[in-house]
């Protein structure tokens, strides 16, 4: 069987880095420092799909979900995605940006430790 590697939508994730959301930008300002050693990308593409947050070094990525993700066919598309997401060896962690919002700071530590081992 012939496996082509998935053509990233690089494009796509950089419109996406210059259209953060507020949660986005409130962890990324977090998140960009290197928090204990652990490395961060923003809105990395894999295939067809962004992922707004990015640990290579762990193969986990964030996904900060508003109320949209609950409604219509969203939790299907959703669920769509994080399979296909797996296949390709990443984890993906759904995060409410209530909870963000609530404390960027808890929210934050939360992910370094999940990416660190410390979970």
């Amino acid at each position: 069987m012939d496996r082509k590697r998935p053509t990233h939508d690089y494009a796509k994730a950089r419109q996406l880095r210059s259209s953060m959301s507020l949660p986005e930008v409130l962890l990324w300002n977090y998140l960009r420092r290197k928090p204990q050693g652990v490395k961060f990308r923003r809105q990395h593409p894999v295939g067809s799909y962004v992922i707004d947050f990015y640990s290579p070094s762990t193969r986990i990525g964030i996904e900060i979900d508003g109320i949209a993700h609950d409604m219509g066919n969203r939790p299907a598309s959703d669920a769509t995605r994080d399979e296909w997401l797996a296949g390709q060896g990443i984890r993906i962690v759904r995060i409410p940006a209530s909870e963000v919002l609530e404390s960027v700071v808890d929210a934050a530590a939360a992910i370094v430790a999940l990416c660190s081992g410390a979970d």
